[in-house]
């Protein structure tokens, strides 16, 4: 009982420095405070399920780079730089062309702050509502030989974009849940408006190596499985609505985690089981990612 005890302790010392977290939006675990922790994320987003008979097919590449610091044990910040790379293929009734911009995307801020926090043995479970903007500092007036880019291909959208939501986690030595609802509201620029985005988010990591807790151990393999149930509201472009924009997608999310003392590796892939989309809305194939993410 005493040595299990103490694995315990040393365990949760060990993961308040590195812990496993979902992959595909964020977890209500703190940033120790004074302390920094950075991630990377490598993403690609492909699309090309088109309905239109346009051949439209769309891929992104993007570099994702993310500081937070805590300011207090219960306080973090956190800013969210992207590196974006576009490229879609149409047919415009003269053969396939090809439209393309890359670049500097929108940066996002934000504050995410601890509401509620219960320690208990073997685990414990958080809720931290977090709020912040989507600043214009991606190139919205990109343009090629068949005129200015379509949005959908702009590095930055040029508007200032409020978020929000709440997290929570409930965390122990075997498995972590953490469940979000998040809101954005999407302002008009040079004539255009994004959808308003609302979403759901679901992770489950479970712990698959090693199943038998004990001192010595270098780092801990997870399972992960997510769900993203995402809506946006249809696109206006000159105050006029576009019917073939907006819907809503249900994504499952299989992936794995190496969690060690100061750094993570992860990788997941974004499978679409439901594409409930306006008129002749691009479909999505997957969106596969990579990444890293460690404390100092």
């Amino acid at each position: 009982m005493i040595s299990r005890l103490l694995i315990c302790l040393a365990l949760f010392s060990w993961a308040s420095v590195a812990r496993s977290a979902p992959i595909t939006f964020n977890t209500a675990l703190p940033v120790a405070q004074s302390e920094f922790v950075a991630r990377e994320q490598l993403i690609v987003n492909q699309s090309g399920k088109d309905p239109s008979g346009l051949s439209r097919d769309r891929t992104t590449w993007a570099a994702i780079s993310v500081l937070g610091y805590g300011v207090t044990s219960d306080l973090a910040l956190f800013g969210v730089v992207p590196y974006v790379n576009r490229d879609l293929t149409l047919d415009m009734g003269n053969g396939p062309v090809n439209r393309h911009a890359s670049g500097l995307g929108d940066m996002k801020i934000f504050g995410r702050y601890t509401i509620y926090k219960n320690n208990f043995s073997g685990g414990n479970f958080r809720v931290a509502p977090f709020a912040g903007i989507k600043l214009p500092t991606g190139d919205d007036n990109r343009s090629d030989g068949a005129g200015r880019l379509p949005a959908a291909v702009q590095p930055g959208s040029g508007s200032w974009d409020p978020f929000g939501g709440i997290v929570m986690t409930y965390q122990t030595l075997a498995f972590q849940i953490d469940a979000e609802a998040s809101y954005q509201a999407n302002s008009t620029a040079h004539g255009f408006a994004a959808g308003d985005v609302s979403r759901l988010d679901g992770s489950l990591q479970y712990r698959l190596w090693p199943r038998t807790l004990g001192s010595g151990v270098p780092g801990f393999l997870y399972g992960v499985m997510e769900a993203n149930l995402i809506h946006q509201n249809r696109n206006r472009i000159g105050g006029v609505t576009d019917p073939n924009s907006g819907g809503t997608r249900l994504l499952l999310v299989p992936g794995l985690q190496y969690v060690t003392r100061r750094w993570i590796i992860e990788t997941s892939l974004q499978i679409p089981l439901i594409q409930d989309l306006n008129g002749v809305a691009l479909r999505n194939d997957y969106i596969a990612r990579a990444g890293f993410r460690f404390n100092f």
